[in-house]
């Protein structure tokens, strides 16, 4: 699974510190980043190491959105009035069961004071809303839907848009990492590149440090009050995601190359629990304006959730219950109303004139499609949807001609080839158990000392659900804590 021992190196086995400091963090993502910060803020002497020339990570490669609410002054701006109650009863809904309601109240009450300091960094955010359903909006709006408005969470928390997104056209990731790097370059963090981290160094119970290679030579770094692990998820270990979460094998990861896992297993060899291992994030490829303006069926012609959802919940859905073998159902007026620029060159797989005939292009079982439809008509004709309840806005009778748009070859570039499925890019959000200021816990729920964590290596906020700006907003979040706590 590794190259070398993720196993710890006692204290005694170290032959020299080459360098020390209060904190050491690894990894220069987006909680490395803040974790880093937030460390020097507090006074503390802090090394930033990261194994790539440069910093960013996944976090760079991100569309930029932030779920964050309770009534930031661009929410505010844009007419929406929130609160931390309603955006606690959506996230405890949407990310899945069990999840940690103690982080998850902490960060939706904190929202508002962590977008400020967001801003105070100088991330930018427009005070705009992008209304219409899709992945990344093509604009720079500041502001979007996350499925806020659709069933069952309509009726669980008063709907507001919470998916803040970071100025720039397409995705903002980049921005992102460009103003937080900005800022750990012109504080007092010292940052070592080209420095992958291979172990921890414990004395006894506690760990004191990492022993990394810079290009062909070991370096040992001391932490005189804690290491700080924000080295992503284990989406690029095939053996670790065959371990642990088997139904994401073979679908390609959303990462930057470097989500190798290695962080969790130095924290596990030092004794720490995980959470969730299992859980992952599915991007499916599909057009969310073109699905929620038609339906998505499985492979007999069955609808199985409402099309207005936040699309990774379809994504999951898709792929946990039905193997990704779903189609996309809509019409011509369906497609001709998303705007080109939002289709990502998207074109139906299979045209017909009559349900009958698409359905045997398909290959479904006859009459499925045609009942599916029919049931669909007959309801969207007074707008409503009883079956799954999607918002009536969306709602109207699907019309000849019919097309079907197969997911698995939906937006799957040809690079992909045989050996990497279509039909969705993944990443896993399952990882360390942490408290809320990011301390690394061990079986008996106890805190390891010295060891902290953020970010996609830990189980964060999630459990089997997603909702988009909930990786970023968590990496940020529990970055600045886990840093602060660590120089503490």
């Amino acid at each position: 699974m590794f190259s070398s021992s993720v196993r710890p190196l006692a204290l005694d086995q170290v032959p020299e510190f080459h360098h020390e400091a209060d904190v050491v963090v690894v990894g220069f993502g987006c909680a490395g980043a803040c974790a880093a910060l937030e460390a020097d803020a507090a006074g503390a002497d802090v090394v930033l190491l990261e194994k790539y020339s440069g910093g960013g990570g996944s976090s760079a490669l991100s569309g930029g959105e932030m779920y964050l609410g309770g009534g930031t002054s661009v929410q505010q701006a844009c007419g929406f009035d929130d609160s931390a109650e309603e955006m606690q009863k959506f996230l405890s809904a949407a990310l899945g069961p069990d999840t940690d309601q103690e982080k998850v109240g902490l960060y939706c009450r904190d929202s508002v004071a962590h977008f400020d300091w967001l801003v105070a960094q100088g991330v930018p955010f427009k005070p705009s809303l992008w209304d219409s359903p899709t992945w990344v909006p093509p604009t720079d709006d500041g502001l979007m839907w996350m499925g806020e408005r659709a069933h069952p969470f309509a009726d669980l928390a008063k709907p507001a848009p919470r998916g803040h997104r970071v100025t720039a056209e397409g995705f903002g990731g980049k921005v992102l990492m460009e103003v937080l790097g900005a800022r750990v370059a012109e504080s007092g963090v010292d940052v070592h590149t080209d420095t992958g981290v291979g172990r921890l160094i414990v004395d006894g119970d506690r760990v004191v440090g990492v022993a990394a290679r810079h290009f062909n030579d070991t370096v040992y770094h001391r932490a005189t009050r804690g290491v700080v692990l924000t080295t992503g998820g284990f989406g690029d270990n095939a053996e670790m995601v065959a371990q642990h979460a088997p139904q994401l094998v073979g679908y390609g990861i959303n990462s930057d190359g470097g989500d190798d896992g290695r962080g969790i297993a130095l924290a596990q060899a030092a004794g720490a629990a995980v959470r969730h291992m299992s859980a992952g994030q599915v991007g499916i490829s599909l057009i969310p304006g073109m699905a929620i303006r038609g339906m998505v069926v499985d492979a007999n012609g069955r609808r199985f959730i409402n099309e207005d959802v936040y699309p990774g919940l379809i994504g999951q859905a898709a792929l946990f219950k039905h193997g990704l073998h779903v189609w996309v159902i809509l019409d011509e007026q369906a497609y001709e109303e998303v705007p080109e620029a939002e289709r990502w060159g998207v074109q139906p797989h299979f045209v017909a004139e009559t349900l009958a005939e698409l359905e045997q292009e398909i290959g479904m079982p006859d009459g499925a499609l045609q009942t599916t439809v029919t049931e669909y008509n007959r309801h969207a004709e007074d707008g409503r949807d009883p079956y799954f309840h999607k918002e009536a806005r969306w709602l109207r009778p699907l019309t000849s001609p019919f097309a079907a748009i197969d997911v698995r070859r939906g937006i799957a570039p040809p690079e992909y080839g045989e050996s990497r499925l279509g039909g969705a890019e993944v990443f896993t959000t399952g990882g360390l158990r942490t408290d809320v200021d990011g301390r690394v816990l061990d079986l008996d729920g106890s805190a390891i000392d010295g060891l902290y964590a953020a970010g996609r290596a830990t189980s964060g906020l999630h459990t089997w659900g997603y909702i988009s700006g909930t990786s970023l907003g968590d990496g940020t979040f529990f970055g600045r804590r886990a840093g602060a706590a660590a120089a503490g």
